[in-house]
């Protein structure tokens, strides 16, 4: 596996987990397109659109959704209380990503909360900014 990290100076713990890191925010974006896609079949709507504020607001909704969810399926051993909002987003992503360096089996049991979030029905609620389009600048 090449290490992308863009200081290739840097020691080897860092380098691994911003792999760690990049990996999982790719598994959650895959996760959570597909959970839009599938939304949008069972309700009839139209496709997503890359363009629309609207699609991007469903989209981060699942994002906060997901994460809520690995970190209620798969919790830290510190239990520290997460609050709402982007630091918290990005406080649960930070778990996740210690856990899956940390945890042997966690891939698995990433696929097995993966594929039960995608079987479920959308949940309905407020939508809010989630933290892959908050990291990577989308509005």
């Amino acid at each position: 596996m090449p290490f992308r990290h863009p200081d290739r100076a840097a020691n080897l713990q860092t380098r691994i987990e911003h792999e760690v890191r990049e990996r999982l925010e790719e598994a959650i974006d895959f996760v959570c397109l597909e959970a839009l896609v599938k939304a949008r079949q069972a309700s009839g709507g139209a496709a997503p659109v890359a363009d629309s504020a609207a699609d991007r607001a469903e989209y981060q909704a699942h994002v906060a959704a997901f994460l809520r969810l690995l970190s209620t399926e798969l919790p830290a051993s510190d239990g520290a209380a997460v609050k709402d909002g982007v630091a918290a987003d990005a406080q649960l992503l930070a778990r996740q990503v210690a856990l899956a360096r940390t945890m042997p089996d966690y891939w698995q049991r990433f696929e097995a909360v993966s594929a039960r979030y995608l079987a479920e029905p959308p949940a309905s609620g407020g939508q809010r900014r989630g933290l892959l389009a908050r990291l990577f600048g989308r509005a």
